[in-house]
């Protein structure tokens, strides 16, 4: 399963052995002159210096020992020494029907899986999702498809935000609206009712008014926090109501998530870590890893190389509440003790930068996590035209919901103007629309690096031109018609032989694919995926525009090409699957 370049640099590291030189000089890379040749090492110029030698001299005495052992290979010297590097017509082929043969078309696993788990989504209940909600679930999504790809054993959680003073606020507003209810009257024993007293849309509603309505009356803010302390402290009629918050809640973000084909294992909240917090908090004392400080507890977490100053950790306030931090310390508790990952990744926008920061040196101080085993995978911005964070035309919080079927218009409209999808039924036409919407939505965000910004431009990005998702699963639906017409006049893949330069350039990036996995999985970063598929997109079609398959007179020719056709559309839809995107049979 060795790539090319890898080949080729233990052929190279053999030739500079051999001259007594270290064989990690011989490191081939994909060449920066493509035009010259398609791989390239530059470690004749690092040589000469170690062998007393002109740069130019070594690379002469690589290519006359390359000449002996290596007839596959064909060898420049450019400069003064670089070496370019071809391969012969038969290693490509060699290479390629060993990819063919691998059920995952070249992509390896790590050396040393271990048990990861993943918080992404992050929604408040009550609350509808918006674009700001976008990045987390797209990029936490799709690494947590490649990281089990590769081999960890994942476990992934939404980490809902149930807890707080917006419940506070919830149950006061409902009680202004149904005083009746039982959840109210503290001398009910129970049982409560088993259906909830509110609707999704219901909750969508109390939450701003009783936000609105504490921002104006003081009193009535403190009434809200009141009630917060009530049910932090146990009072069974609001945990009953809670219970019915999250419920409630849950099956709408999951219409949501499910929109966008994006899944969670677990889908536990910060409620669920409260009965945890006290023993934290007392423990952090005892240790001395909290210290009393104007009346909080806190935990210092600064260091003398801090570049910037990062402030205390603040466990419990001088009134005596736990705070989020104090959540997400009791939440990494109880992920040591019921699943014990040896990674944490937190798929997080940029502004908690500092906020993760403390909480992850607390818990490495207080033995909770060991160095390393957390990590913040942080992200930028999606924006509107005006480089500022995406607002409905209003200027109110755009939906994701309304994103997600704005984007299915508009794929609906695309689709007909490019005269795709006219042989389809209306259900089969909708699954598509669906597909397409998805592909230009997760692609527009996953091709960028996700600490970058991006403006959200829905027409570019459902266009079936340009690199954009769209055009993605359009290559992949030309390919899967390509293989229906073969099939249907009895046409078979074969053994793949390379002969032209263009099915060596498609080979090439076949052979990509580990290298783009592996620097996707290293970084957290799914655009080295967006970047392969899109370049296998391109190299597929240079190939099928230079190289006629089906009109292809010699049968071992038409037969190499079809099992090249096939290979590509294997890959490609494994790559694109890693990004959550799903191809098409036919448009």
């Amino acid at each position: 399963m060795t790539r090319l370049a890898d080949q080729l640099s233990a052929l190279l590291g053999d030739a500079f052995a051999a001259m007594e030189l270290d064989p990690a000089l011989g490191r081939v890379s994909e060449s920066d002159r493509p035009d010259l040749a398609p791989y390239q090492c530059n470690g004749a110029l690092a040589a000469a210096k170690q062998a007393g030698k002109p740069p130019r001299a070594i690379a002469d005495g690589v290519k006359a020992h390359l000449a002996a052992t290596a007839p596959d290979l064909d060898i420049e010297i450019a400069g003064p020494g670089f070496l370019n590097i071809t391969p012969s017509q038969q290693l490509y082929s060699a290479r390629a029907r060993v990819i063919s043969a691998d059920e995952r078309t070249g992509a390896g696993q790590v050396e040393t899986p271990l048990k990861v788990m993943i918080d992404f989504g992050g929604p408040n209940v009550a609350k509808p999702m918006h674009v700001g909600h976008l990045r987390s679930s797209v990029i936490g999504d799709s690494l947590q498809r490649l990281m089990r790809f590769l081999g960890h054993e994942v476990t992934s959680d939404i980490h809902l935000g149930d807890w707080g003073l917006q419940m506070g606020q919830l149950i006061t507003e409902l009680e202004d609206e149904q005083p009746d209810l039982p959840y109210f009257d503290e001398a009910f024993t129970g049982p409560y009712p088993a259906d909830a007293p509110v609707t999704i849309e219901d909750l969508a509603r109390l939450y701003p008014q009783a936000s609105a309505k504490g921002k104006e009356d003081p009193a009535r803010q403190e009434r809200s926090r009141k009630a917060t302390a009530e049910l932090q402290a146990g009072r069974a009629g609001y945990r009953a109501l809670l219970k019915h918050f999250i419920n409630v809640s849950i099956a709408a973000l999951k219409e949501d998530f499910s929109a966008l084909g994006v899944h969670f294992d677990l889908w536990k909240g910060e409620s669920d870590v409260n009965d945890l917090i006290p023993g934290l908090v007392e423990d952090f004392k005892a240790r001395g890893v909290a210290e009393l400080s104007d009346g909080a507890w806190i935990v210092r977490v600064a260091r003398e190389d801090d570049k910037k100053e990062l402030a205390p950790l603040i466990l419990v306030s001088s009134q005596g509440s736990a705070l989020y931090a104090t959540t997400d310390l009791a939440t990494i508790q109880d992920r040591r003790d019921t699943i014990n990952p040896g990674l944490i990744l937190y798929v997080v926008d940029l502004g908690q930068s500092d906020h993760f920061e403390q909480v992850f040196r607390a818990a490495v101080k207080a033995g909770l996590a060991s160095e390393g085993g957390l990590e913040h995978v942080k992200f930028g911005t999606v924006n509107g035209p005006d480089g500022k964070r995406l607002r409905t035309r209003s200027g109110g919080t755009f939906r994701l919901a309304d994103l997600i079927e704005e984007a299915r218009e508009r794929a609906r409209a695309r689709l007909a103007e490019a005269g795709l999808g006219e042989t389809l039924d209306a259900d089969a036409l909708e699954d598509v629309a669906r597909k397409v919407a998805n592909a230009a939505i997760k692609f527009a965000d996953l091709q960028n690096y996700r600490t970058t910004n991006y403006i959200f431009e829905m027409d570019r990005f459902v266009s079936f031109e340009g690199k954009t998702g769209p055009y993605l699963l359009y290559q992949a639906v030309r390919i899967k018609s390509l293989l229906r017409k073969a099939a249907g006049e009895g046409l078979e893949p074969g053994e793949i032989s390379v002969s032209a330069p263009e099915e060596a350039a498609l080979v090439r990036r076949l052979d990509g694919f580990h290298g783009a996995l592996m620097r996707a999985h290293d970084d957290r970063a799914p655009n080295h995926i967006c970047e392969h598929v899109y370049g296998l997109s391109q190299a597929f079609s240079s190939f099928y525009a230079a190289c006629p398959i089906l009109p292809e007179k010699d049968e071992a020719v038409r037969r190499s090409r079809l099992a090249l056709a096939a290979l590509t559309l294997k890959q490609l839809e494994l790559g694109l699957s890693l990004i959550g995107v799903e191809a098409p049979e036919q448009m």
